[in-house]
């Protein structure tokens, strides 16, 4: 066992851990942190995206004694004061979800291509997204709702003859 501390969602947290535990289990077994999902253990799917010091990582594929010493953001860590992250309300207004299981690793990393680009291009923010599947949606009403928060005025077009793929 390896005891790591872990500040997660502003709060510090020490525990003993086996060396081999994936932060993702960690945070919902340890930490209580459920929001954070575990869909295909092998980081295709994004389900398990958290912010690691600022930036998106898949929490499958980090270990939790990597994240010994750092910060961890969840879902449940982004609103403020009781509201709702900016990206959080879009992707309600957007309707931007359907069944939920993506959402939140889709909104963290959502989160973290604003940060790397403020503006980015339609392409731009698919380009951003494509680590991260969802099944429900078509990625339309998600790239629509990153372009809310970016300020974006024109609402996405779908092409015509699209796939559910991120990339067109």
């Amino acid at each position: 066992m390896t005891r790591i501390t872990v500040t997660v969602d502003g709060t510090s947290y020490s525990d003993e851990v086996e060396p081999r535990m994936l932060l993702v289990h960690y945070l919902r077994e340890a930490v209580g942190k459920t929001g954070t999902v575990i869909g295909c253990d092998t980081s295709n799917c994004g389900a398990c995206t958290v912010h690691l010091d600022g930036r998106s990582v898949k929490s499958c594929n980090v270990l939790a004694v990597q994240a010994d010493g750092h910060e961890v953001t969840t879902i449940e860590g982004i609103a403020v004061n009781g509201e709702l992250h900016p990206m959080q309300k879009a992707f309600h207004e957007c309707h931007a979800l359907q069944c939920g299981y993506c959402t939140p690793g889709m909104i963290l990393q959502a989160i973290d291509v604003l940060n790397e680009n403020p503006h980015p291009s339609e392409e731009e923010i698919r380009v951003g997204l494509e680590g991260n599947l969802c099944r429900c949606t078509g990625y339309h009403n998600i790239v629509k709702a990153v372009q809310q928060v970016a300020g974006q005025d024109s609402p996405v077009e779908q092409p015509e003859g699209a796939t559910a793929g991120v990339q067109s």
